[in-house]
């Protein structure tokens, strides 16, 4: 169904672009209060709905060594009560007034939102002040959810073949930069968490200076503004957090892990570059080029790999420039039963070595163009994508890179898709990890009555 929508967005946007008609942009409001928390309004009266977002500038990039997964648990220990309203209590007082609330915590920021009918406003202007100075941490509800984390991560990750391998080769990819630790965190490091751990952690990084504050929806910003700064002004700015100073060194060679596991159905490769981020002019040109290789079932990695040359079950490309600090560009795929790793693993090399060697055509740029063009424009739809668009800009690097994605996409020529691939896209700036499918050996010995017996090593 969002494919379905997606592609009849994009003949839309192909249509105003021919016209020369331009969608139009939502006006963003912003000022930031006496004790530093930035505050970001946007009116949108499509719906009679708001989303009220905090989101913090912290995450695992900011956790120090044998504390990894700090930042996850204290986004959990949030919905676990303050001094004025329970844990229970703060549930029940959304789903009371039809409001949905949740968070998520990344390498870079974490966020907590509510979601209500418009006329229930008052709601997080009560509780999210309360929820920044207030929080309980009882030892038995820390001991609970950090047991939850660690099944967390069990699952999404211990349990599961290819999170394993991303895991592992984020780890092989970063020798100093802290990206290389997973957002959930170690299990080493989780099952030592501790409460006077997570309130430190609080008091350092969940003050209004180190704070945005979002609301997007059906309000009137001269009446909402003035209860913003009620509800959140008294809150006394904290001293400025740590800041992170790890810088990752360029990578001088080619690093590789394998990873067999017995539980892995097919073997795949995944091959990761070190990029920059957003706050660099690059970054247009890498979004072009991801689609270029990865935008649908058209595009070139899954065209060649799997339709034609048949050597691939999936293949893909990812480039998360939405990060605090230089990220990475992946490209994966699996392996089509009967064919092999290295094949598949050179195909993959081919489809950049022609990215580098010949210019990419000028409707295959202006198609991938229109597709990142389209999906940006899809992200606007609805008051909770275009707060969650807004919101991850003005963590890394400020909301006005937001507007200028659309200018940037359209500038990038067939030159500027050669010139990032022939700079990023080389041997001893990238990283593989192989998953292997491992089975036990079973070695047939002589039982004590003379009866064969399997034995699994």
């Amino acid at each position: 169904m969002r494919g379905t929508r997606s592609a009849a967005l994009t003949l839309i946007l192909v249509g105003l672009l021919a016209t020369g008609v331009e969608a139009r942009e939502p006006e963003i409001f912003e000022t930031t209060l006496a004790n530093g928390l930035r505050v970001l309004l946007v009116e949108e009266h499509k719906a009679p709905v708001v989303t009220f977002h905090v989101w913090y500038r912290v995450g695992s990039r900011n956790e120090q060594p044998g504390r990894t997964g700090l930042a996850h648990l204290t986004e959990h220990m949030m919905f676990k009560g303050t001094l004025m309203v329970g844990g229970d209590e703060f549930n029940l007082i959304i789903m009371r007034n039809g409001g949905q609330d949740n968070a998520f915590t990344t390498q870079d920021y974490t966020g907590y939102y509510m979601t209500f009918p418009a006329d229930r406003i008052h709601i997080p202007l009560e509780l999210e002040p309360d929820r920044m100075v207030d929080l309980l941490l009882d030892p038995e509800e820390v001991t609970r959810e950090r047991s939850v984390v660690m099944e967390e991560r069990r699952l999404g990750t211990e349990d599961d073949p290819t999170g394993s391998l991303w895991e592992q080769l984020k780890a092989a990819a970063f020798d100093a930069h802290p990206y290389g630790n997973p957002v959930v965190g170690w299990m080493g490091d989780i099952r030592q968490l501790s409460p006077e751990d997570i309130h430190a952690f609080y008091k350092a990084y969940y003050i209004p200076n180190n704070a945005v504050l979002l609301v997007v929806g059906d309000f009137d910003r001269t009446e909402l503004l003035p209860k913003i700064q009620e509800a959140f002004g008294s809150i006394p700015r904290g001293p400025e957090p740590p800041i992170v100073r790890s810088i990752e060194p360029p990578q001088r060679s080619e690093k590789r892990i394998i990873l067999k596991r017995t539980d892995a159905e097919v073997p795949s490769v995944t091959a990761v570059y070190h990029v920059p981020n957003l706050t660099d002019p690059d970054n247009y040109a890498l979004n072009v080029l991801k689609v270029i290789l990865s935008g649908g079932k058209s595009a070139r990695l899954y065209r060649h790999l799997v339709y034609e040359k048949q050597l691939a079950l999936d293949a893909g490309a990812h480039y998360f420039q939405l990060t605090a600090d230089p990220e990475l560009f992946y490209l994966s795929a699996s392996v089509l039963p009967g064919k092999t790793i290295e094949e598949l693993e050179q195909a993959l090399y081919a489809e950049i070595e022609q990215v580098q060697t010949e210019l990419v055509s000028e409707r295959e740029l202006q198609k991938a163009k229109n597709q990142l063009e389209a999906e940006f424009l899809f992200g606007q739809e609805s008051v909770m994508s275009l707060a969650w668009g807004l919101g991850s800009y003005e963590m890394v690097a400020g909301w006005r890179h937001w507007k200028a994605f659309l200018p940037g996409i359209r500038a990038v020529t067939p030159e500027d898709i050669q010139r990032v691939a022939r700079r990023y896209f080389v041997s001893e700036n990238r990283t593989v990890g192989i998953l292997l499918p491992h089975k036990p050996v079973t070695q047939t010995v002589e039982g004590p009555t003379g009866i064969s017996a399997g034995e699994s090593q």
